[in-house]
């Protein structure tokens, strides 16, 4: 049985194919087109899900959407109602923009089967539903508790229930426009950057601020009900008027003057996005110590974009009485194409639960011959190494900053070896340069250490596993000097654990480099500039490689160098 699951409704539009049960692949729309958080209806993904299965179109039995067109049409249109002005807005946007999204998978439909007989059939999933089944089906549990939170699917904006084997009981949620998602959202446009996307910018930034100095009004905007709904005071929001912002004059009044993009980040723009991320991970708290009080299962399954906030993940872990907490590395939307499909495979059709989705290498992958190919056609100096990993650990050593291609790529917004950007953390100039001269982003956001997990407890104060690098940890305080391009201002890590069966050739990297320095610990970021999406290609890379700061390209077996005074060059722009 193939299915192939969609996500196209909402951003960062992606395509997967589950066979018999296993994620055989699943790739990210932006991947290929170039543009990031993609919109578009994803056929260049499906195209390269097909191709590289090798699957043809009758060879699809079923099509999982994850969304459900069908569900809270009376809801919105009364909301369309009481809106009175407003209404036109929120029409456009949740039924002439769905409408549009709609048409384009009927014309791909229809383009691709036309009439014939063996179409696949199409199941319509609802939105947390695959948020939840992207996580909890491909977990390691056979029971867990379950919460989604991210800004709204079709109208809910919080799914909580329970999982036991494949049946998914849901025991409470809340509504649009109540959401913690949309309430952290309004932060990150007050503090300058793009709402619904550049919400990690907004966590990175919240460790320089006070969170005490706006806490009890940012408590105030929400609060979580005695059956676990979440309320906010709408007085403070915008964004449900579907007016384009999510802040309302009473929200700049009270906490002062918002950030324009590209401006100065001002002190009480560090002091707003402390205080919000310190209420969220409040908050989400609430919502687990409701679900402990039913105490049904000692696992836990987080979901949906608010789950990607690796902070609040992090004290959900150390301060509720759940034993394990799971987070898929696409918990948002992006993951909902895999969501859909093992809701359905799974939840619908009831077939055993046969998967565990325990690392993200499940992209795309480049054989040598296909890389030295575009290595020759763009007539670029390379060599070929006996050794990859011991070579790029001597570089890493020397000070060099590494491009990093090998293997399958990843799934979801980490990088996590497959392709990244490497650095030594042990020199303390390290994260500034590679904010500057490589990724071009902002001075104050911070770079994630990648470790044997194996080695972790020594160097972090973690204990368990992270492969996916959603849980952030207090790195050792005799290692914050040790690891100084790795330790955010507050003494913590976004940690990456790697094991050897999970990705062979990044762990033995980490060692070869432990030996080297005695600290089997790597700068790892993703292998892009600011507002690019993760390479996916060699010739990205090429371009990535030529037009940054890095020094070195390692791509499968082969390694290019860059002459000291080549550092950037258009030719590949």
């Amino acid at each position: 049985m193939n299915i192939l699951g969609l996500n196209y409704i909402f951003h960062d539009s992606s395509a997967c194919i589950v066979s018999n049960g296993v994620l055989e692949i699943a790739i990210e729309e932006e991947r290929l087109t170039g543009e990031k958080h993609s919109q578009r209806f994803p056929e260049q993904a499906i195209h390269r899900c097909m191709k590289v299965t090798g699957l043809v179109p009758d060879d699809i039995n079923h099509i999982a959407v994850s969304f459900n067109p069908q569900k809270n049409i009376l809801e919105k249109a009364l909301y369309a109602v009481s809106l009175t002005k407003n209404a036109l807005p929120f029409i456009s946007y949740e039924f002439v923009r769905l409408r549009a999204r709609q048409d384009a998978f009927r014309a791909w439909y229809t383009k691709t089967w036309g009439r014939g007989v063996r179409r696949p059939r199409v199941h319509f999933i609802d939105h947390h539903l695959s948020h939840i089944g992207g996580s909890y089906f491909v977990s390691p549990f056979t029971d867990a508790a379950l919460l989604s939170v991210d800004g709204w699917g079709e109208w809910s904006t919080t799914w909580m229930g329970f999982a036991n084997g494949s049946t998914l009981q849901q025991i409470g949620g809340s509504n649009f426009p109540h959401s913690l998602g949309c309430f952290y959202t309004a932060a990150t446009e007050f503090c300058g950057f793009k709402p619904n996307y550049d919400e990690g910018k907004t966590m990175g930034l919240a460790p320089l601020g006070d969170p005490e100095r706006f806490y009890k009004d940012v408590d105030a905007l929400v609060s979580i009900g005695s059956n676990g709904q979440v309320f906010l005071d709408l007085s403070q929001f915008q964004f449900q008027k579907f007016g384009g912002r999510f802040c309302s004059p009473a929200f700049h009044k009270k906490f002062g003057a918002p950030r324009a993009p590209g401006e100065e980040i001002q002190r009480h723009h560090e002091d707003v996005a402390a205080a919000f991320q310190k209420v969220l991970e409040e908050k989400l708290i609430t919502l687990c110590r409701h679900l402990e009080k039913r105490g049904k299962s000692r696992n836990l399954v987080l979901a949906g974009g608010v789950a990607l906030n690796s902070v609040a993940n992090g004290r959900i872990l150390r301060e509720t009485a759940f034993d394990d907490v799971y987070v898929m590395p696409g918990a948002g939307d992006n993951g909902t194409c895999i969501g859909a499909a093992y809701q359905l495979y799974n939840g619908v059709l009831k077939q055993p639960r046969s998967f565990h989705h325990d690392h993200p290498y499940i992209g795309t992958d480049y054989s040598n011959d296909e890389i030295e190919k575009t290595l020759r056609q763009a007539k670029v100096s390379y060599r070929r190494a006996s050794d990859v990993c011991s070579d790029v650990a001597q570089l890493l050593r020397q000070g060099k900053i590494v491009g990093w291609f090998q293997g399958r790529m990843e799934f979801g917004p980490r990088a996590l070896g497959g392709r990244s950007i490497l650095a030594d953390p042990t020199r303390p100039g390290m994260k500034d340069k590679i904010n500057s001269e490589v990724k071009h982003r902002e001075r104050y956001r911070p770079f994630a250490p990648s470790v044997p997990l194996e080695d972790a407890s020594r160097y972090f104060v973690f204990d368990g596993e992270s492969p996916f690098m959603l849980m952030v940890c207090d790195v050792q305080l005799e290692y914050h000097q040790i690891l100084p391009s790795i330790t955010h201002v507050d003494g913590t890590a976004r940690l990456q654990t790697v094991t050897q069966d999970g990705n062979e050739k990044y762990y033995r990297l980490l060692k070869e480099f432990g030996k080297l320095s005695d600290v089997p610990v790597l700068l790892n970021t993703s292998f892009n500039i600011m507002d690019q999406p993760i390479v996916e290609s060699p010739i990205s890379a090429l371009r990535c490689f030529f037009s940054t700061g890095l020094d070195v390209l390692s791509i499968g077996d082969f390694i290019l160098e860059k002459a000291p005074d080549l550092h950037r060059t258009e030719q590949y722009c």
